[in-house]
Protein backbone atom coordinates (compact mmCIF):
# COMPACT_ATOMS: atom_id res chain seq x y z
CA UNK A 1 0.00 0.00 0.00
CA UNK A 2 1.27 3.53 -1.07
CA UNK A 3 1.50 5.99 1.90
CA UNK A 4 0.18 9.37 1.39
CA UNK A 5 2.49 11.60 2.67
CA UNK A 6 0.82 14.69 2.91
CA UNK A 7 -1.49 13.21 5.35
CA UNK A 8 -0.21 14.16 9.02
CA UNK A 9 -0.71 10.93 10.67
CA UNK A 10 1.38 8.61 7.92
CA UNK A 11 4.23 11.34 7.89
CA UNK A 12 4.54 11.68 11.87
CA UNK A 13 4.58 7.66 11.78
CA UNK A 14 6.84 7.40 9.27
CA UNK A 15 9.59 10.25 10.38
CA UNK A 16 9.04 8.53 14.59
CA UNK A 17 10.19 5.39 12.67
CA UNK A 18 13.18 6.46 11.04
CA UNK A 19 14.33 8.20 14.72
CA UNK A 20 13.55 4.91 16.21
CA UNK A 21 15.67 3.18 14.14
CA UNK A 22 19.34 6.08 13.99
CA UNK A 23 18.32 5.79 18.08
CA UNK A 24 19.12 2.01 18.58
CA UNK A 25 22.05 2.09 15.86
CA UNK A 26 23.31 4.63 17.63
CA UNK A 27 22.77 2.80 20.53
CA UNK A 28 24.35 -0.14 19.41
CA UNK A 29 27.19 1.77 18.32
CA UNK A 30 27.85 3.53 21.48
CA UNK A 31 27.56 -0.31 23.25
CA UNK A 32 30.03 -1.71 20.97
CA UNK A 33 32.43 0.94 20.09
CA UNK A 34 35.34 -1.32 20.52
CA UNK A 35 33.87 -3.69 17.77
CA UNK A 36 33.17 -0.62 15.74
CA UNK A 37 37.07 0.75 16.18
CA UNK A 38 37.90 -2.74 14.86
CA UNK A 39 35.75 -2.94 11.90
CA UNK A 40 36.86 0.84 11.07
CA UNK A 41 40.48 -0.53 11.39
CA UNK A 42 39.80 -3.16 8.62
CA UNK A 43 37.58 -0.98 6.56
CA UNK A 44 41.15 1.54 6.72
CA UNK A 45 43.75 -1.70 5.98
CA UNK A 46 41.57 -2.52 3.24
CA UNK A 47 41.28 0.65 1.46
CA UNK A 48 44.92 1.69 2.49
CA UNK A 49 45.96 0.33 -1.42
CA UNK A 50 43.28 2.39 -3.03
CA UNK A 51 43.68 5.98 -1.15
CA UNK A 52 47.65 5.35 -1.27
CA UNK A 53 46.80 4.85 -5.41
CA UNK A 54 44.32 8.19 -5.29
CA UNK A 55 47.54 10.08 -3.94
CA UNK A 56 49.68 9.14 -6.30
CA UNK A 57 47.44 9.65 -9.25
CA UNK A 58 45.93 12.76 -8.00
CA UNK A 59 49.76 14.35 -7.51
CA UNK A 60 50.68 12.54 -10.59
CA UNK A 61 47.90 13.70 -12.75
CA UNK A 62 49.68 17.22 -12.89
CA UNK A 63 52.42 16.37 -14.98
CA UNK A 64 50.50 13.53 -17.11
CA UNK A 65 47.94 16.38 -17.80
CA UNK A 66 51.27 18.79 -18.71
CA UNK A 67 53.04 16.10 -20.82
CA UNK A 68 49.36 15.30 -23.10
CA UNK A 69 48.22 19.16 -23.45
CA UNK A 70 52.09 20.90 -23.69
CA UNK A 71 54.03 18.15 -25.20
CA UNK A 72 52.61 15.73 -27.23
CA UNK A 73 49.34 17.48 -28.50
CA UNK A 74 50.39 18.05 -31.80
CA UNK A 75 52.98 14.83 -31.99
CA UNK A 76 49.86 12.63 -31.45
CA UNK A 77 47.06 12.51 -32.31
CA UNK A 78 45.10 9.05 -30.94
CA UNK A 79 43.88 9.24 -27.76
CA UNK A 80 44.87 5.75 -26.46
CA UNK A 81 48.34 6.60 -27.71
CA UNK A 82 48.62 9.98 -26.40
CA UNK A 83 47.77 8.70 -23.13
CA UNK A 84 50.10 5.25 -23.18
CA UNK A 85 53.08 7.24 -23.60
CA UNK A 86 51.80 10.12 -21.36
CA UNK A 87 51.59 7.64 -18.42
CA UNK A 88 54.97 5.97 -19.28
CA UNK A 89 56.22 9.19 -19.63
CA UNK A 90 55.60 10.41 -16.11
CA UNK A 91 56.45 7.53 -14.13
CA UNK A 92 59.41 7.53 -15.92
CA UNK A 93 60.51 10.91 -14.09
CA UNK A 94 58.59 10.18 -10.83
CA UNK A 95 61.08 7.44 -10.82
CA UNK A 96 63.88 9.93 -11.84
CA UNK A 97 63.13 12.10 -9.33
CA UNK A 98 62.54 10.28 -6.40
CA UNK A 99 66.01 8.13 -7.82
CA UNK A 100 67.71 11.29 -7.57
CA UNK A 101 66.65 12.10 -4.48
CA UNK A 102 67.97 8.57 -2.82
CA UNK A 103 70.62 8.72 -4.29
CA UNK A 104 72.13 12.34 -3.60
CA UNK A 105 69.95 14.15 -1.29
CA UNK A 106 68.89 10.97 1.49
CA UNK A 107 72.55 9.99 2.44
CA UNK A 108 73.63 13.53 2.68
CA UNK A 109 70.48 14.35 4.57
CA UNK A 110 70.88 11.18 7.79
CA UNK A 111 75.10 12.45 7.62
CA UNK A 112 73.89 15.79 8.54
CA UNK A 113 71.78 14.60 11.20
CA UNK A 114 73.93 11.95 12.50
CA UNK A 115 76.66 14.96 12.71
CA UNK A 116 73.95 16.82 14.34
CA UNK A 117 73.69 14.40 17.15
CA UNK A 118 77.15 13.73 17.42
CA UNK A 119 78.27 17.46 17.83
CA UNK A 120 75.35 18.63 20.15
CA UNK A 121 77.68 17.47 23.44
CA UNK A 122 80.56 19.93 22.57
CA UNK A 123 78.28 22.59 21.18
CA UNK A 124 76.52 22.57 24.61
CA UNK A 125 79.63 21.95 26.33
CA UNK A 126 81.08 25.64 24.61
CA UNK A 127 78.09 27.07 24.62
CA UNK A 128 77.54 26.71 28.72
CA UNK A 129 81.10 28.14 29.28
CA UNK A 130 80.67 31.20 27.17
CA UNK A 131 77.26 32.00 29.16
CA UNK A 132 79.66 31.46 32.39
CA UNK A 133 82.55 33.90 31.23
CA UNK A 134 80.23 36.59 29.83
CA UNK A 135 78.62 36.41 33.19
CA UNK A 136 81.51 36.99 35.01
CA UNK A 137 82.76 40.03 32.90
CA UNK A 138 79.81 41.80 33.33
CA UNK A 139 79.40 41.37 37.09
CA UNK A 140 75.65 40.27 37.14
CA UNK A 141 74.12 39.32 40.14
CA UNK A 142 74.98 35.87 41.15
CA UNK A 143 71.35 34.49 41.20
CA UNK A 144 70.72 35.97 37.89
CA UNK A 145 73.22 34.31 36.31
CA UNK A 146 71.94 31.01 38.36
CA UNK A 147 68.77 31.88 37.32
CA UNK A 148 70.25 32.30 33.27
CA UNK A 149 72.55 28.92 33.71
CA UNK A 150 68.82 27.00 35.10
CA UNK A 151 67.11 28.41 31.82
CA UNK A 152 69.91 27.65 29.74
CA UNK A 153 70.02 24.08 30.68
CA UNK A 154 66.10 23.53 30.36
CA UNK A 155 66.24 25.10 26.71
CA UNK A 156 69.51 22.64 26.21
CA UNK A 157 67.46 19.63 27.75
CA UNK A 158 65.19 19.73 25.44
CA UNK A 159 66.80 20.69 22.15
CA UNK A 160 68.80 17.71 23.18
CA UNK A 161 65.54 15.37 23.14
CA UNK A 162 64.20 16.41 20.13
CA UNK A 163 67.54 16.12 17.83
CA UNK A 164 68.42 13.46 19.48
CA UNK A 165 64.70 11.96 18.10
CA UNK A 166 65.77 12.91 15.37
CA UNK A 167 67.31 9.91 14.20
CA UNK A 168 65.09 7.39 15.38
CA UNK A 169 62.27 9.26 13.85
CA UNK A 170 63.80 8.71 10.48
CA UNK A 171 64.26 5.07 11.84
CA UNK A 172 60.35 4.78 12.90
CA UNK A 173 59.53 6.44 9.30
CA UNK A 174 61.37 4.51 7.29
CA UNK A 175 59.80 1.25 9.02
CA UNK A 176 56.42 2.50 8.68
CA UNK A 177 56.96 2.65 5.04
CA UNK A 178 58.74 -1.02 4.76
CA UNK A 179 55.82 -2.34 6.68
CA UNK A 180 53.17 -0.78 3.95
CA UNK A 181 55.50 -1.91 1.05
CA UNK A 182 53.14 -4.07 -0.41
CA UNK A 183 50.36 -1.57 0.16
CA UNK A 184 52.69 1.03 -1.80
CA UNK A 185 53.12 -1.26 -4.44
CA UNK A 186 49.63 -1.87 -4.66
CA UNK A 187 48.65 1.78 -4.79
CA UNK A 188 50.91 2.63 -7.49
CA UNK A 189 49.62 -0.18 -9.43
CA UNK A 190 46.00 1.06 -8.89
CA UNK A 191 47.29 5.18 -9.93
CA UNK A 192 48.13 4.05 -13.12
CA UNK A 193 44.56 2.29 -13.91
CA UNK A 194 43.03 5.47 -12.17
CA UNK A 195 44.97 7.60 -14.61
CA UNK A 196 44.23 5.53 -17.59
CA UNK A 197 40.74 5.86 -17.09
CA UNK A 198 40.29 8.80 -15.31
CA UNK A 199 37.61 10.21 -17.40
CA UNK A 200 35.62 6.83 -17.42
CA UNK A 201 35.78 7.03 -13.38
CA UNK A 202 34.39 10.70 -13.60
CA UNK A 203 31.49 10.02 -15.84
CA UNK A 204 30.97 6.98 -13.61
CA UNK A 205 30.78 9.27 -10.48
CA UNK A 206 28.45 11.92 -12.45
CA UNK A 207 26.01 8.88 -13.54
CA UNK A 208 25.40 7.97 -10.17
CA UNK A 209 24.62 11.39 -9.26
CA UNK A 210 21.95 11.86 -11.59
CA UNK A 211 20.73 8.46 -11.25
CA UNK A 212 19.90 8.89 -7.11
CA UNK A 213 19.60 12.95 -7.06
CA UNK A 214 17.17 15.44 -9.28
CA UNK A 215 19.24 17.05 -12.26
CA UNK A 216 19.68 20.07 -10.43
CA UNK A 217 21.02 18.81 -7.13
CA UNK A 218 23.26 16.60 -9.39
CA UNK A 219 24.65 19.78 -11.09
CA UNK A 220 25.38 21.04 -8.39
CA UNK A 221 27.29 18.15 -6.49
CA UNK A 222 29.03 17.78 -9.64
CA UNK A 223 29.86 22.00 -9.90
CA UNK A 224 31.13 21.36 -6.30
CA UNK A 225 33.35 18.47 -7.51
CA UNK A 226 34.94 20.56 -10.09
CA UNK A 227 35.15 23.54 -7.95
CA UNK A 228 37.03 21.45 -5.42
CA UNK A 229 39.31 20.16 -7.69
CA UNK A 230 40.43 22.72 -9.74
CA UNK A 231 41.24 25.12 -6.11
CA UNK A 232 43.01 21.80 -4.63
CA UNK A 233 44.79 20.85 -7.78
CA UNK A 234 46.47 24.69 -8.90
CA UNK A 235 47.01 25.40 -4.84
CA UNK A 236 48.67 22.00 -4.49
CA UNK A 237 50.73 21.74 -7.11
CA UNK A 238 51.57 25.65 -6.83
CA UNK A 239 52.59 24.98 -3.52
CA UNK A 240 54.68 21.90 -4.48
CA UNK A 241 56.81 23.81 -7.15
CA UNK A 242 57.02 27.17 -5.04
CA UNK A 243 58.40 24.90 -2.46
CA UNK A 244 60.90 22.99 -4.25
CA UNK A 245 61.87 26.31 -5.78
CA UNK A 246 62.40 28.18 -2.09
CA UNK A 247 64.31 24.88 -0.94
CA UNK A 248 66.81 24.86 -4.00
CA UNK A 249 67.47 28.64 -3.37
CA UNK A 250 68.06 28.50 0.10
CA UNK A 251 70.70 25.73 -0.72
CA UNK A 252 72.63 27.49 -2.73
CA UNK A 253 72.50 30.83 -0.87
CA UNK A 254 73.25 28.74 2.03
CA UNK A 255 75.91 27.19 0.31
CA UNK A 256 77.25 30.36 -1.34
CA UNK A 257 77.64 31.92 2.67
CA UNK A 258 79.03 28.36 3.67
CA UNK A 259 76.79 28.04 6.02
CA UNK A 260 76.45 24.45 8.42
CA UNK A 261 73.94 21.94 7.85
CA UNK A 262 73.38 23.43 4.50
CA UNK A 263 71.43 20.88 2.95
CA UNK A 264 69.31 20.00 6.09
CA UNK A 265 68.44 23.41 6.93
CA UNK A 266 67.42 23.59 3.04
CA UNK A 267 64.94 20.34 2.87
CA UNK A 268 63.67 22.21 6.32
CA UNK A 269 62.75 25.02 5.10
CA UNK A 270 61.50 23.89 1.38
CA UNK A 271 59.29 21.43 3.05
CA UNK A 272 57.68 23.55 5.60
CA UNK A 273 57.33 25.86 3.09
CA UNK A 274 54.41 24.43 2.30
CA UNK A 275 52.29 25.30 4.77
CA UNK A 276 50.58 28.78 3.87
CA UNK A 277 51.32 31.41 6.11
CA UNK A 278 53.24 29.67 8.93
CA UNK A 279 55.35 27.55 7.48
CA UNK A 280 58.74 30.39 6.83
CA UNK A 281 58.16 30.76 10.42
CA UNK A 282 57.76 27.07 11.21
CA UNK A 283 60.52 25.92 9.32
CA UNK A 284 63.19 29.12 10.22
CA UNK A 285 63.07 28.03 14.31
CA UNK A 286 64.36 24.94 14.31
CA UNK A 287 66.36 25.42 11.40
CA UNK A 288 68.21 28.85 13.82
CA UNK A 289 68.13 26.24 16.28
CA UNK A 290 70.48 23.87 14.33
CA UNK A 291 72.71 26.74 13.00
CA UNK A 292 73.14 28.67 16.09
CA UNK A 293 74.72 25.41 17.73
CA UNK A 294 77.54 25.75 15.36
CA UNK A 295 77.59 29.64 15.18
CA UNK A 296 76.05 32.08 16.77
CA UNK A 297 76.75 35.01 14.38
CA UNK A 298 76.06 32.85 11.48
CA UNK A 299 72.02 31.93 12.74
CA UNK A 300 71.45 35.81 12.82
CA UNK A 301 72.94 35.50 9.67
CA UNK A 302 70.49 32.78 8.59
CA UNK A 303 67.65 34.45 9.75
CA UNK A 304 68.69 37.87 7.46
CA UNK A 305 68.66 35.36 4.78
CA UNK A 306 65.48 33.37 4.89
CA UNK A 307 63.32 36.60 5.71
CA UNK A 308 64.83 38.10 2.16
CA UNK A 309 63.98 34.95 0.94
CA UNK A 310 60.78 34.67 2.18
CA UNK A 311 60.08 38.40 1.61
CA UNK A 312 60.59 37.24 -2.57
CA UNK A 313 58.72 34.60 -2.69
CA UNK A 314 55.89 36.57 -0.84
CA UNK A 315 56.15 39.43 -3.13
CA UNK A 316 57.16 37.76 -6.32
CA UNK A 317 57.99 33.53 -6.86
CA UNK A 318 54.71 32.80 -4.78
CA UNK A 319 52.35 35.06 -6.77
CA UNK A 320 53.71 34.40 -9.90
CA UNK A 321 53.32 30.72 -9.67
CA UNK A 322 49.85 30.72 -7.29
CA UNK A 323 48.15 33.59 -8.53
CA UNK A 324 45.13 34.07 -7.53
CA UNK A 325 44.23 30.35 -7.25
CA UNK A 326 42.84 30.65 -3.18
CA UNK A 327 40.41 33.71 -3.65
CA UNK A 328 40.33 34.21 0.14
CA UNK A 329 41.62 37.12 2.21
CA UNK A 330 45.12 37.32 4.41
CA UNK A 331 42.58 36.76 7.52
CA UNK A 332 40.35 34.13 6.29
CA UNK A 333 43.67 32.40 5.49
CA UNK A 334 45.08 31.99 9.11
CA UNK A 335 42.01 31.26 10.28
CA UNK A 336 41.54 28.68 8.01
CA UNK A 337 45.11 26.89 9.15
CA UNK A 338 44.43 27.83 12.54
CA UNK A 339 41.16 26.08 12.56
CA UNK A 340 42.19 23.35 9.98
CA UNK A 341 45.35 22.38 12.19
CA UNK A 342 43.99 22.27 15.25
CA UNK A 343 41.02 19.65 13.76
CA UNK A 344 43.82 17.58 11.56
CA UNK A 345 46.95 18.39 12.68
CA UNK A 346 49.91 18.86 10.01
CA UNK A 347 47.63 17.65 7.38
CA UNK A 348 44.94 20.13 8.15
CA UNK A 349 47.58 22.71 8.05
CA UNK A 350 48.48 22.21 4.24
CA UNK A 351 44.93 21.57 3.04
CA UNK A 352 43.26 23.81 5.12
CA UNK A 353 43.34 26.74 3.03
CA UNK A 354 42.09 25.24 -0.43
CA UNK A 355 39.48 23.29 1.86
CA UNK A 356 38.22 26.64 3.37
CA UNK A 357 38.17 28.06 -0.08
CA UNK A 358 35.96 25.75 -1.66
CA UNK A 359 33.53 26.29 1.69
CA UNK A 360 33.84 29.90 1.37
CA UNK A 361 33.29 30.34 -2.19
CA UNK A 362 29.98 27.63 -1.53
CA UNK A 363 28.82 30.11 0.89
CA UNK A 364 28.95 33.15 -0.92
CA UNK A 365 27.38 31.51 -3.95
CA UNK A 366 24.68 31.13 -1.81
CA UNK A 367 24.21 34.03 -0.06
CA UNK A 368 24.48 36.24 -3.50
CA UNK A 369 21.75 33.86 -4.73
CA UNK A 370 19.19 34.56 -1.92
CA UNK A 371 20.19 38.17 -1.75
CA UNK A 372 19.17 38.06 -5.81
CA UNK A 373 15.65 36.69 -5.24
CA UNK A 374 15.27 39.31 -2.77
CA UNK A 375 16.12 41.97 -5.23
CA UNK A 376 19.49 42.95 -3.03
CA UNK A 377 22.36 43.83 -4.07
CA UNK A 378 25.50 41.25 -3.86
CA UNK A 379 28.20 43.29 -3.50
CA UNK A 380 29.96 43.80 0.05
CA UNK A 381 30.83 47.24 -0.25
CA UNK A 382 27.28 47.48 -0.85
CA UNK A 383 26.51 46.87 3.20
CA UNK A 384 29.71 48.76 4.19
Amino acid sequence: MKLDFNKKYNTIAVYSFIVICCSLVFYNILTNINDVKNGLNILTSTLQPFVIGFIIAYILNFILVFIEEKVLSKNIKKEKSKRAVSIISTYVIATFILYLFVLFVLPQLVDSISGLVNDVPSYINNATIMIEEVSKNIDIDEQYVDLVLEKWKEFINLTASIISNLLPLIGALVKTIASSIWNIILGIIISVYMLIEKEKFIGLGKKIFYAILSKKNAEIVINLGRRTNDTFGKFLSGKIIDSAIIGVLTFVILTIVKMPYTLLVSVIVGITNIIPFFGPFIGAVPAFIIIMFASPVKALWFLVIILIIQQLDGNVIGPKILGDSIGISAFWILFSILVAGKLLGLVGMIIGVPLFAVLYSVIKDIAEIRLKEKGLPTETKDYM
